[in-house]
């Protein structure tokens, strides 16, 4: 939040209080659209000593804290630590010992984030079991973000990255599904059944999400489990894949094509449902039985944990599917 005087790193005066640029747009916005509690952690060398004395810490400080309260940003808890590094005390960063109250449950640490300009913050989200966000542009692999850029910190908390990876095994199948729904629409897709793959393939290119399935399957029974248990893994994905589902909403499609018009209506709000009205005169789609269209948008809703309503019309089967 505050750029650090590169000199004796103190700001033991107003003069040397200087913020990060945009830190107070985005700050507050992350505070009032966010759900994340504030908590304010540093560590003051010899804050009281003859080195650094009180009165020329807390100016600076009450009128930081000040600023941010004017722009709706309030920290629940402000820990200090007066330690000199060479104490090393367990209430110093990257120690915990000022925060063990916050490991002590109702609280959901490893979705939760330490900011810092230090790579004793970075330490510090590891020790905690957070994650981290260096305020630098240098990299570090301990940090699922590196940046001075504010902007860039809102983005990435209000849509940490989407995406989800399944195995499913079981006497008849064995599949992994991987998706990233903020993908750039590439898949790469092999179930055995060629018609399936060509259907599957569309969900990552039009819903420009980057898809991979790869399935071994009881073919040589029949193409039931295939399909059912490619749903069910594609499914779970897409749940894990939205996370707490912030950002999104509600979603209509309609796609006409030729002679046909699809319409599809679904809600991520937690509630399986499938509505179903689409009638096939085939008995076969290419090498996918009719049948297991609507078995297979039927184990997605249920493992999606979606609302699902599809009304399909028209003559031709293959666009219709």
């Amino acid at each position: 939040m505050v750029i650090e005087p590169p000199v004796d790193f103190q700001i033991d005066s107003l003069e040397k209080l200087e913020f990060y640029p945009q830190v107070f747009q985005y700050l507050s916005r992350i505070a009032r659209e966010l759900e994340y509690e504030l908590v304010m952690v540093t560590n003051q060398d010899g804050l009281g000593t003859p080195s650094f004395p009180e009165d020329t810490f807390w100016p600076a400080h009450h009128k930081m804290v000040k600023a941010f309260e004017n722009e709706g940003v309030v920290f629940s808890e402000i820990l200090i630590d007066r330690s000199f590094e060479h104490e090393n005390l367990p209430t110093r960063k990257p120690g915990i010992a000022l925060l063990t109250h916050y490991t002590k449950g109702g609280y959901d640490l490893e979705n939760s984030y330490v900011i810092g300009d230090r790579k004793t913050d970075v330490r510090l989200a590891r020790n905690l079991g957070c994650k981290a966000i260096y305020l630098n542009v240098d990299k570090t692999d301990d940090a699922v973000l590196c940046t001075t850029d504010w902007a860039e910190i809102y983005a990435y908390l209000k849509l940490e990255p989407r995406k989800g990876i399944v195995r499913r095994k079981t006497s008849e199948t064995d599949i992994v599904v991987e998706i990233n729904l903020d993908g750039s629409g590439k898949s790469r897709i092999a179930t055995g059944l060629g018609f399936f793959d060509h259907m599957l393939e569309q969900i990552a290119r039009h819903g420009n999400v980057d898809l991979s399935i790869r399935v071994n399957g009881d073919l040589h029974i029949d193409e039931h489990h295939t399909v059912e248990d490619t749903a069910i893994a594609l499914g779970e994905a897409f749940l894990q894949a939205l996370g707490k589902k912030k950002g999104i909403e509600r979603y209509g499609f309609l796609l006409p094509m030729d002679d046909c018009l699809a319409q599809v209506a679904i809600d991520f709000g937690g509630r399986p449902w499938l509505v179903w009205e689409v009638d096939f005169k085939r008995e076969r789609i290419g090498d996918v039985p009719a049948e297991m269209f609507m078995h297979f948008f039927k184990s997605f809703s249920d493992n999606a944990r979606c609302n699902l309503n599809i009304k399909a019309e028209g003559d031709n089967e293959h666009h219709k599917a």
